[in-house]
């Protein structure tokens, strides 16, 4: 559609798909996902590890997926069973007189991981694996209505992933990851959406030590990345990036 007196013309539109995915663990419904349907054992799996319900790979038993049904059957060896309320409570706690823990759930204090590597990247780095991330970003070049995650190497991009939420990419990295434990002390997190503090979680529970955004930050991002030793690089476009936190693993 245009606007004045051009024509209206009709053609095919890519359009995201949104699919419902219903996480069975040990024969009962945990959780269901609205999510892109792909990579969706990543999926399964790095949700579950995000939530704190399994921490190593050696816990999971099976996974397998009925993508006609929508449905994802998780077997691990623990049998005992998973209190949802346990999992939506806040923790209320303080951390050296402040008080941002309370944002944290009961699960994210299990989970979310203090970073202390020392690993460092070039600026000229940072804009690259921007670059890199765009160009394999194939689905949101056709539908505009997804967001993408990599885990990357100082160089190039290891795993990437697509999803229509933001937070499902990073599960599905962190899936990957649980599959192919990979040395995680000099990776990078490049996303393409804004870092709110929910992504900072995510992040800090799969153990990276740096996320780099074309976005912007939250300031609840900024405070838990902070406390969590995570660099948060944002706004990387054209010539400029803002490095919001932890600058010392930032080099010319």
């Amino acid at each position: 559609m245009y606007r004045g007196d051009s024509p209206c013309i009709e053609k095919e539109d890519e359009i995201a798909t949104e699919y419902p995915l219903t996480i069975v663990l040990n024969g009962e419904e945990f959780a269901t996902l609205v999510c892109t349907p792909t990579d969706l054992k990543d999926l399964a799996v790095g949700f579950l590890a995000s939530e704190g319900v399994i921490r190593l790979p050696d816990e999971i038993i099976s996974v397998s997926i009925n993508e006609k049904r929508g449905f994802a059957y998780v077997e691990t060896i623990n049998k005992q069973p998973v209190s949802l309320e346990f999992y939506a409570k806040r923790f209320i706690g303080s951390c050296c007189g402040k008080s941002r823990q309370s944002f944290y759930f009961h699960n994210d204090v299990k989970t979310a991981k203090t970073i202390t590597t020392r690993s460092q990247i070039t600026v000229d780095q940072c804009f690259r694996l921007i670059e890199l991330l765009q160009q394999q970003s194939f689905y949101f070049q056709t539908t505009g209505g997804v967001h993408n995650a990599a885990l990357c190497s100082q160089d190039d991009i290891i795993v990437s992933r697509t999803d229509i939420g933001r937070h499902n990419t990073l599960d599905k990295i962190y899936g990957y990851w649980m599959f192919h434990r990979i040395p995680l002390k000099d990776k990078v997190i490049v996303f393409s959406g804004r870092i709110s503090s929910e992504v900072l979680l995510k992040v800090a529970k799969i153990g990276v030590g740096m996320i780099v955004s074309k976005s912007a930050p939250t300031d609840l991002a900024l405070d838990m990345a902070d406390e969590l030793g995570i660099t948060i690089v944002g706004f990387v476009r054209g010539e400029k990036m803002n490095v919001y936190t932890h600058p010392e693993r930032m080099i010319r």
